[in-house]
């Protein structure tokens, strides 16, 4: 039974916290739930003599929090603040959220110089760029690897260290630990090992690049589970583990064989918690505030992007859109902005600070191309914006500009689609986020195309309000059935057949052992 089978078979509208914890309890009975990405969901700084908690701008932890506060489990990921350690048990455990604990935070703590390596060197510039079509040509350096390898060891180590039963669920988050699979796999047979992989897989050609591809793909073939946003992302997989392993690969059933394990490769398109309605704003009172803050005219028209300052994001091409679009309709100038929120990240790479100063340069040239007196063409601020702020953001704007180069699914998306309960707002969306094979409804754009970037502006600001409100609605509905309990609980089902599978196996074998003596 191929994926859009099964997906036909599950009732969207059935996927709710409550349907995945029953799906835990019935599917996976005293199962133990552990879950490994870098990034952790809660970050604690320090603040003079005060401490802040802080909420990171990261996709996955939007996708995964939800989850985690369903099924009970414990995180493992790095402790990156700078009171993260203040803030822990003599166990280097937390129980998160703050105000209701629903399940544990357990942080790993890693040197400068393994943080250099292995998060800021091989996988930020190798894997990366590697994995992206952004034209920024990846680095590998040896030194890199072997902090990477052993960062992975760290973190598999503490996994195993973790685990109270010997077959327990792991969930490996992302390119930051394509080896932990392999290394869980070594002490825990039994382990359920599923990996979402959060950025796009490259073609085999291009990942021939990686001077460590073979054991990158060895160690990724310790999951019995592999899940990627979209079917073309795991074609790439399979063809790149045809190419450089021996291995049997059944492309109908989407499974490989490698060294007597069985792993399964499936598309889970990664989405987001629909939010609870707001009945305490009023959408036309906060649009109105939300224009005086940033000093436009009430009748203003907003246009926004939220993006991570990042080279694969298509931030200096939705500039250039603007640009172009203001050249072309002189009388819009002044009637319309663009506020650019670019969370800082990676910032100590050359890469990306390079890009920041491209950003900052374009964003004023713009302004003072076209300086008018009621508003700037550009309002940039490079700064972390937390969920309630973007949440004010994406209801008072007019139009969300999505146009990444290359993204596995940008969440941006849906957010923007989720928060606009009053059915207003335009979304123009690149065809290359994985947010576009769903999202059928946006203007979906070439963001390398900056005339067609500006044609999208022009048809957004003049859309009429009903096919605004047809477009948004069918959007939403999408949003609201195909949420991340759907993707967590598909995945779960998954593995939970598997693990069913592996259970029977093992019995067959220990009666036909006994048979045997």
């Amino acid at each position: 039974m191929n994926r859009e089978q099964k997906d036909q078979q599950q009732s969207p509208q059935a996927w709710t916290a409550e349907k995945l914890r029953s799906l835990l309890h019935d599917e996976l009975t005293g199962d133990e739930v552990l879950v490994i990405s870098n990034r952790e969901p809660y970050i604690h700084e320090q603040s003079g003599d005060s401490i802040i908690l802080r909420r990171p701008a990261s996709g996955l932890v939007t996708a995964v929090e939800p989850v985690m506060r369903a099924c009970s489990g414990t995180w493992i990921a790095h402790g990156s603040g700078s009171a993260d350690r203040a803030t822990v048990d003599s166990y280097d455990h937390l129980q998160v959220p703050p105000k209701r604990p629903e399940y544990t935070l357990r942080r790993v703590w890693l040197s400068s110089e393994e943080e250099a390596g292995y998060y800021y060197g091989f996988s930020n510039e190798g894997l990366w760029p590697l994995c992206h079509m952004a034209h920024v040509r990846p680095v590998f350096r040896t030194s890199d690897w072997e902090q990477y390898v052993a960062v992975n060891q760290r973190f598999a180590d503490v996994v195993i260290a973790e685990a109270r039963t010997d077959d327990p669920v792991v969930l490996v988050q992302d390119y930051h630990f394509a080896l932990l699979p392999r290394m869980i796999r070594e002490t825990l047979p039994k382990a359920t090992i599923i990996m979402f992989w959060h950025i796009p897989w490259p073609n085999p050609e291009s990942f021939g690049i990686c001077p460590w591809r073979e054991e990158l793909l060895q160690g990724l073939l310790g999951n019995t589970l592999i899940g990627f946003h979209t079917p073309f992302h795991c074609k790439n997989f399979l063809e790149t583990v045809d190419r450089y392993l021996e291995t049997r690969i059944e492309y109908e059933a989407s499974t490989i064989s490698h060294g007597g394990d069985l792993t399964q490769v499936e598309p889970y398109p990664i989405s987001i918690a629909w939010p609870e309605p707001d009945t305490t704003t009023d959408v036309i009172h906060s649009r109105k505030l939300f224009r005086q803050e940033l000093h436009l005219p009430e009748a203003h028209c907003l246009a926004l992007g939220v993006d991570r300052l990042d080279y694969t994001k298509g931030i200096i091409e939705r500039f250039q859109a603007l640009d172009r679009l203001l050249e072309t309709h002189p009388e819009l100038v002044g009637k319309i902005t663009l506020l650019q929120i670019a969370a800082p990240s990676r910032s100590s790479l050359d890469e990306y600070q390079n890009l920041e100063v491209r950003v900052r340069k374009l964003a004023l040239d713009i302004n003072q191309r076209y300086e008018n007196i009621a508003a700037p063409a550009i309002i940039l601020r490079i700064e972390h914006y937390d969920g309630e702020q973007l949440t004010q953001c994406y209801r008072s704007s007019d139009i969300c500009l999505v146009t990444s180069l290359h993204d596995g699914m940008n969440l941006v998306a849906k957010e923007f689609i989720a928060a606009r309960d009053d059915e207003l707002g335009v979304l123009i969306l690149s065809q290359f986020t994985g947010a576009a094979r769903e999202l059928h409804e946006a203007l979906i754009i070439n963001p390398y195309h900056i005339e067609q970037g500006a044609l999208a502006l022009y048809r957004a600001i003049t859309m009429p309000e009903l096919e605004q409100r047809e477009r948004i609605r069918s959007m939403r509905q999408v949003v609201k059935d195909f949420n991340v309990y759907r993707w967590a609980g598909l995945m779960l089902l998954d593995a939970a057949r598997l693990r069913r599978r592996q259970r029977v196996s093992e019995k067959i074998d220990s009666h036909s052992h006994q048979g045997l003596r």
